[in-house]
């Protein structure tokens, strides 16, 4: 079969849409305290959390953290520490030997210690993933309480690439034995100011 009969195909046999079911969002409400809560799920999923009173320790913190990081990608303008420059235009391979990457979240999801990062704030989309370690800081602020308050934001936003990240990359689908950084970063930490 070609393309155009393959498609030809899927149009003909296209099933009937239905509409969303209505969900009462008022049944997911909790009165927890987010920020407790966003902690331990970003700790149960193997990130790790460090709370700083003002933006002015970020530096401190990471030098204590990550003592032999050299090629590091600052995106937050938050530490002076960055010492690789990247734009739109550098290329994914350029990024290899990059030792930590510090970048912004927009917002973090209490009910499982996910975090929303888009690509508006970091330029070029690999870098969270090519990084041997990762730094996010997040507002302690801009925690919500689960998924559908999460995507109630993400409604609002101009459409770029983003992505949930939940802990450092890892699978235990070989022989059901935990890898840590599989598919990206070794670890994850969350920065709350």
């Amino acid at each position: 079969m070609g393309k155009e009969e393959i498609l030809r195909s899927v149009r003909k046999n296209k099933p009937t849409l239905i509409p969303l079911p209505e969900i009462n969002l008022d049944t997911f409400n909790e009165t927890i305290d987010l920020l407790a809560n966003f902690k331990e799920k970003v700790a149960l999923v193997g990130g790790t959390i460090k709370e700083l009173s003002a933006l002015n320790e970020i530096d401190r913190e990471i030098t204590k953290l990550f003592p032999n990081a050299r090629n590091i990608v600052d995106c937050t303008k938050s530490s002076s520490l960055g010492t690789v420059s990247i734009s739109d235009k550098t290329q994914p391979q350029d990024l290899e030997g990059v030792d930590l990457a510090i970048i912004p979240g927009a917002f973090g999801v209490a009910e499982n210690g996910a975090i929303w990062i888009s690509d508006d704030r970091f330029p070029i989309r690999i870098l969270p993933f090519i990084t041997k370690e990762l730094l996010i800081v997040l507002e302690k602020k801009n925690v919500c309480l689960h998924l559908h308050d999460a995507y109630e934001l993400l409604s609002k936003r101009d459409r770029s690439f983003g992505v949930f990240v939940s802990g450092p990359s890892k699978t235990a689908d070989i022989e059901q034995c935990l890898v840590i950084g599989a598919q990206g970063a070794l670890s994850l930490t969350v920065v709350l100011v």
